[in-house]
């Protein structure tokens, strides 16, 4: 079935439209007339049952040179929202219909154009916020598909050396080819291990983290809220109590995104909305990326849940000095905001660094990889040559549902279902 999309939002001076399918060049020649060389624009009227739709560049791509695979045509419209209807229109007549989310790439993906770690990469460059994701993306349509493609290779060659040692058993082989053949396994299984520790930080860059102010009421909380987001986010009051409930706002700090919550002051109370409020923002430091604890002069610092990276911040510093703290400042004047966002940038970095490991940023990429390092763990732990064999066979079956080359139809409709219409 020959399908059609825009490729670019509505609203803009030109909509870009893709045609994708069996009839695709046979719906531009009834629209067009003839048809530009393969990959040239050209200029034609767009007519259907005696009506001129539009004047559009129209670009052709036989197949399987084409974003598909199939035979595409594309047609660069005047962006209007009447001359999308009329080209829809005539386009379903003529025997297209409209494309569901992602059909396009699984096109892609089922003519060879694309295999399924590209495509979820290429998803994520869609969904991308900041550079930092953007970055990530980008280095997972090259470097992770490196990686995965470089992986398989080595436990080919790993398959076929034990394949070797169970045909020629009897050939009196020596000792160190047995012992070269456990090393390489150890390798590649120590990569993939590597790749799966690098693997929470990828995923807290493509999901982004969050950092929440957690102190007692009337602390300064929802002021450095303000300060840090650049803008009038939550109400500030003297009196206490104010926030009761955990308010936030998505932010960029150094290219990594993060949801900074405030949260309600941290206090013994009978009100029981204030009460629901406490526990709430007990509840999200529990499971927050890093806190910034924050104490008035005078006061105690909150104790921050074991092993949560965090800050203690001496607010008010305008109003009076105070010992302790890692950082004073004052949300009111300034002072020191330059200073804790340059750390608060810094912690998210180390928070989402990799460090320089195959980032596997989706649960599924790291079940097949997990998948992989254990059947090699069980491999290496095999004396006989056919069952560690098997194992071998049973990790290649792990990288290749990672790549999709098999095994992937119960995954397609997750993956691509985040897609927009015109991917």
């Amino acid at each position: 079935m020959t399908i059609f999309a825009p490729l670019t939002g509505r609203g803009g001076a030109v909509t870009l439209v893709r045609l994708s399918g069996p009839q695709a060049l046979a719906i531009a020649v009834a629209l067009a007339g003839a048809l530009p060389k393969p990959r040239h624009a050209a200029l034609r009227r767009l007519t259907h049952e005696g009506r001129v739709l539009d004047e559009a560049l129209l670009t052709i791509f036989p197949a399987p040179h084409s974003f598909t695979g199939e035979d595409c045509a594309e047609l660069s419209l005047h962006g209007g929202r009447a001359v999308w209807a009329a080209i829809a229109g005539a386009l379903t007549a003529l025997g297209a219909r409209p494309a569901e989310a992602g059909e396009f790439s699984r096109r892609a993906l089922y003519n060879g154009k694309l295999d399924l770690l590209g495509a979820e990469a290429m998803a994520d460059l869609i969904a991308a916020e900041t550079d930092a994701q953007r970055a990530q993306a980008v280095e997972n349509m090259h470097g992770l598909m490196a990686a995965i493609t470089g992986w398989r290779e080595q436990l080919r060659q790993l398959i076929a050396r034990q394949e070797a040692l169970i045909d020629f058993p009897d050939e009196d082989l020596p000792p160190e080819i047995d012992a070269a053949l456990v090393a390489g396994i150890a390798r590649l299984r120590d990569d993939m291990q590597a790749a799966l520790g690098a693997a929470p930080a990828a995923e807290r860059l493509r999901e982004g983290l969050e950092f929440v102010i957690l102190g007692a009421p009337n602390a300064g909380k929802s002021t450095l809220l303000n300060a840090l987001a650049g803008d009038d986010i939550a109400i500030v009051s003297d009196q206490p109590g104010t926030t009761r409930d955990a308010l936030g706002v998505r932010v960029d700090l150094g290219g990594v995104p993060v949801h900074l919550t405030d949260t309600a002051g941290l206090r013994e109370t009978t009100d029981q909305i204030e009460a629901e409020g406490v526990r709430r923002a007990k509840a999200r430091a529990a499971r927050a990326d890093f806190l910034l604890l924050t104490a008035a002069p005078g006061e105690a610092f909150p104790q921050p849940p074991l092993g949560t990276p965090h800050l203690r911040l001496r607010t008010k510093s305008d109003l009076a000095s105070s010992p302790g703290g890692d950082l004073a400042l004052s949300a009111k004047t300034g002072q020191g905001l330059a200073a804790l966002r340059a750390r608060l940038i810094q912690a998210a970095h180390d928070l989402t660094d990799t460090k320089g490991a195959a980032a596997l940023a989706r649960p599924r990429q790291v079940a097949c990889v997990r998948d992989a390092a254990q059947a090699l763990t069980a491999a290496l732990a095999l004396d006989d040559p056919e069952l560690r064999g098997e194992e071998l066979r049973m990790a290649a079956h792990a990288l290749a549902r990672l790549a999709g080359a098999i095994g992937v139809e119960e995954v397609l409709d997750a993956v691509f279902s985040s897609f927009c219409i015109g991917k």
